[in-house]
């Protein structure tokens, strides 16, 4: 059996991988059942003498390997054709191969483009699974939610749910380890707002980024909320003003670089972000401005500071109107 865990959710493959192994029969597998491959550094023959081992007193022999069909992602048009290779060859043989039933082979990847020449000859004889972050806007994540925190015995109101989600997004790495505390302190009652308040507080530190990224998202409702909070813990209106216009700044000097068709390697070094996933979330980011519409939003927090500072408007006044002027 062939499995092929493909994608950027990294939580999601890294549980359907225990499941894998606790099927295969968990801690009785044995260290000599257990093989684990570096994908980018082995070789076709060393794979399939693996797989083709029986097991020893067990009824399944796990085989993982890590970033094997990465090995032959096709990258622009110089790609093209490089991977109708001897090479390629070799390894599609993998698909046609026959193994002992012990054997349960797992590819894990990262995301994977549908061109993929080895990922499209081994799909039609393994079990593909794709692991996608969750969707903020969509009912996937509150769902994952609820049936993690019944799991562990409890059960979340609509509003702590809500308020769990705004704080932390989607990375399910924090969120698992946030249910498990919650459904500790909750004792198997309703976990309400007042415990997410309480339990969660180092996640408060990185709120003014959530609340800066629905901004940019255009998400109001999770933006005023997150604001709100903010304020109600003492931010300022000046700090919060200057955190979202910092971000607009540096959409701005993307944007311009990127229509420079400045290369996306070289943009992270042009502006300062040293972080592969910073740098991609804000090159997404500005994807979704026109030019002239970040302009004028960075007028907009231009006039907002002037209208705080001057007394013009009263600050927590000033955020709400900007906030629905540039989530509309």
């Amino acid at each position: 059996m062939i499995y092929i865990l493909q994608g950027e959710d990294d939580f999601t493959i890294k549980e359907t991988l225990s499941r894998i192994k606790e099927d295969c029969g968990g801690d009785l597998l044995g260290e000599s059942n257990v093989t684990v491959f570096n994908g980018t550094k082995v070789g076709a023959n060393e794979l399939m003498a693996a797989c083709n081992t029986i097991s020893f007193l067990s009824p399944k022999r796990l085989i993982i390997v890590e970033g094997l069909l990465g090995r032959f992602e096709q990258k622009g048009k110089r790609g093209r054709g490089k991977n109708k290779s001897p090479e390629l060859k070799e390894w599609e043989s993998l698909a046609e191969s026959v193994m002992p039933e012990s054997t349960i082979l797992v590819l894990i990847e990262n995301k994977l483009s549908k061109t993929n020449p080895l990922l499209k000859k081994l799909t039609p004889v393994a079990e593909v699974k794709e692991c996608t972050p969750l969707d903020l806007r969509g009912k996937d994540l509150p769902n994952w939610l609820r049936t993690r925190i019944k799991k562990n015995g409890g059960e979340i109101s609509p509003k702590a749910l809500r308020l769990l989600i705004d704080l932390i997004g989607n990375n399910l790495w924090i969120l698992s380890n946030e249910i498990d505390k919650l459904c500790l302190y909750a004792e198997g009652r309703v976990i309400e707002e007042d415990d997410i308040n309480l339990l969660v507080g180092y996640v408060r530190e990185s709120n003014i980024f959530q609340m800066v990224d629905a901004i940019v998202q255009r998400r109001l409702g999770t933006a005023s909320r997150l604001m709100h909070l903010q304020l109600n813990e003492g931010s300022a209106p000046p700090y919060l003003l200057y955190m979202i216009t910092r971000q607009f700044r540096l959409l701005i000097q993307v944007k311009a670089l990127m229509e420079q068709k400045v290369p996306t390697s070289k943009i992270g070094n042009r502006i300062g972000v040293t972080s592969e996933y910073v740098l991609g979330k804000t090159l997404d980011q500005a994807r979704g401005y026109p030019s002239r519409k970040l302009e004028e939003t960075y007028k907009k927090l231009l006039i907002t500071d002037l209208s705080i500072k001057t007394g013009r408007l009263e600050g927590e006044l000033a955020m709400d109107l900007l906030l629905a002027d540039l989530c509309k």
